[in-house]
């Protein structure tokens, strides 16, 4: 380990100084936002819990068994500093800031400093990482501590990996894919290696070697079994079990999961400039300097790399409800590496291409595409967060006694004030969605309610081609939750209502309809409830 004084050290600490500084300028307009989507659902809670209480085991939010080390970072650093969204933001941008220093060494071991360079560029510059990097969610920080892991991995230093991946489980559970993957990889090298040339190291391993990859698993399995002595479950609520993995396993889901998967990994938010751009010049023979071919990456690191994407696109078929981009996060930057390397390898132009790529993922982070996105996939995540601030801000102000009917999140950002929308809670009737059926429900019910705070849960553009084709309509409402929303205007003419407020950003939208019986007198009601469920069948 070099010392404190060391030129190795220095440069590493001036390396990851810079990274930062320049990822916490580029995020400057973003740190401030109040907390978003999943931020203020679940992880925003359950470190307010650590911060408050010190308890592992979240109680203000229902627990899904997450490992809690990113909670715990959190809030380690609202104690130091100050529980505000700057402080969160800026946190969980340390630790990009990590994971983007770890792929320029590990792409810089790999080929030279040139590929890696470019290659931490661009990833930090790809929608989904640049959006990730100051969100309170887990897929940044698996990605961050995982690459590290890697890096360990390819130089040979085998104990300081397993505890890397072990750190990177300890993050959220799906981090076992990584040294799960090179468990049975260096298991099957042999039989690789006999039918297709290629060996995952340049010298055999010892069984006991292999089998201590499995290492890692074991601070996660101490985790589920506190976790199952303090709530009687290992993974987390039954809903949240059933939603994940129950309600998954479908081979018709899977197959056209897994499809959507190499999608989100090869081509999403104009990653297939890059990757096709890779793919076609590849096949042109290497380029000679100084009398030799141009270095790439080694065949059996290439290896490595594909079985950890595919392992990932596997995994993530196979569980979790939503099909999020932000999932496969942690093998982003192999994609890049590969690729940038393949176009530095083939082509004498591979800067021009690497830049074209680079404006791509930039016009993919400020501009929607004309199909469905989720927020958090770029900046409309700020516009998201902008309109819901409005809306809060005119309900609190204007009206901070009413009764708002509403859904998730923002039920949670009316009545939770910590999470940045209104200073005290305002008393919340949920619903599902804004669906016809859900709204027809809820309409039979007014005298419950006062106002109406509808938003579109999901982005859905107008132009949207796929959103014609009814097969794959009925496929996502049968697999992926997939809902229509009902317009603000609808939904104010089955209320009996007015739009009093509405605003649009972004292509997204929000809207407050007070009801005709606000204007008279009070209905009796239970004033201690601050946040009610609507019991109902749609029919």
């Amino acid at each position: 380990m070099p010392s404190f004084t060391s030129r190795r050290f220095q440069q590493a600490i001036s390396g990851f100084a810079l990274v930062f500084s320049t990822t916490w300028l580029l995020h400057g307009p973003l740190l401030r936002l109040p907390y978003f989507w999943d931020e203020a659902g679940y992880y925003v809670p359950a470190a307010y819990d650590i911060f408050r209480t010190g308890q592992l085991i979240p109680t203000t939010t229902l627990s899904n068994a997450h490992p809690p080390l990113v909670m715990l970072w959190l809030a380690m650093w609202w104690k130091l500093s100050n529980f505000t969204p700057a402080v969160t933001r800026t946190a969980m941008l340390l630790v990009a800031a990590f994971g983007l220093y770890g792929v320029f060494k590990l792409a810089d071991r790999l080929t030279n400093w040139k590929v890696a360079a470019v290659s931490v560029t661009l990833t930090a510059l790809y929608s989904v990482m640049f959006a990730q990097s100051s969100l309170a969610q887990l897929d940044m920080p698996v990605m961050a501590v995982a690459i590290w892991g890697l890096y360990y991995y390819l130089k040979g230093r085998r104990i300081p990996a397993i505890f890397t991946f072990a750190v990177a489980a300890m993050v959220k559970e799906t981090a076992l894919i990584f040294p799960l993957t090179i468990f049975f990889l260096e298991l099957l090298s042999p039989i690789i290696g006999r039918f297709r040339g290629w060996k995952l190291s340049s010298h055999p391993r010892r069984v006991t070697e292999t089998l201590a990859m499995l290492l890692s698993a074991i601070p996660l399995g101490l985790w589920y079994a506190y976790h199952f002595h303090k709530t009687g479950y290992i993974f987390g609520n039954p809903e949240y079990v059933r939603y994940n993995i129950g309600a998954t396993l479908s081979p018709l889901r899977f197959v056209i999961a897994l499809g959507m998967r190499l999608w989100h990994i090869l081509g999403y938010m104009n990653m297939f400039v890059l990757t096709a751009a890779a793919f076609v010049i590849s096949r042109e023979p290497a380029l000679r300097e100084n009398s030799s071919e141009r270095t790439g990456v080694d065949r059996s690191v290439q290896l490595l790399f594909g079985a950890l994407i595919l392992a990932h696109a596997v995994a993530f078929a196979a569980v979790g409800g939503a099909a999020l981009a932000r999932y496969v996060l942690p093998v982003i930057p192999l994609v890049v590496i590969l690729s940038v390397a393949a176009l530095y390898r083939h082509s004498s132009n591979w800067i021009a291409w690497c830049g074209l790529a680079g404006a791509a993922f930039v016009l993919a982070l400020l501009i929607n595409p004309p199909w469905r996105i989720a927020p958090e996939d770029n900046l409309a995540y700020s516009d998201f967060v902008h309109l819901h601030a409005g809306a809060a801000a005119y309900l609190q102000k204007e009206h901070p006694g009413g009764v708002v009917l509403t859904a998730w999140p923002g039920s949670d950002e009316l009545n939770r004030p910590f999470v940045g929308y209104v200073r005290k809670p305002m008393t919340v009737v949920r619903v599902e969605n804004f669906s016809a059926p859900q709204m027809i429900a809820a309409a039979q019910q007014r005298d419950l309610f006062d106002f109406v705070y509808v938003f579109n849960t999901k982005y859905d553009p107008p132009r949207n081609l796929l959103s014609r084709l009814r097969v794959w309509n009925r496929l996502q409402e049968r697999f992926f939750d997939y809902h229509q929303d009902l317009g603000p205007e609808q939904i104010a003419l089955m209320m009996q209502g007015k739009i009093v407020w509405q605003q649009q950003r972004g292509g997204q939208w929000a809207a407050i309809i007070a009801l005709d019986h606000v204007q008279n007198a009070r209905l009796t009601r239970n004033p201690s409830a601050a946040a009610t469920q609507l019991a109902f069948s749609p029919f």
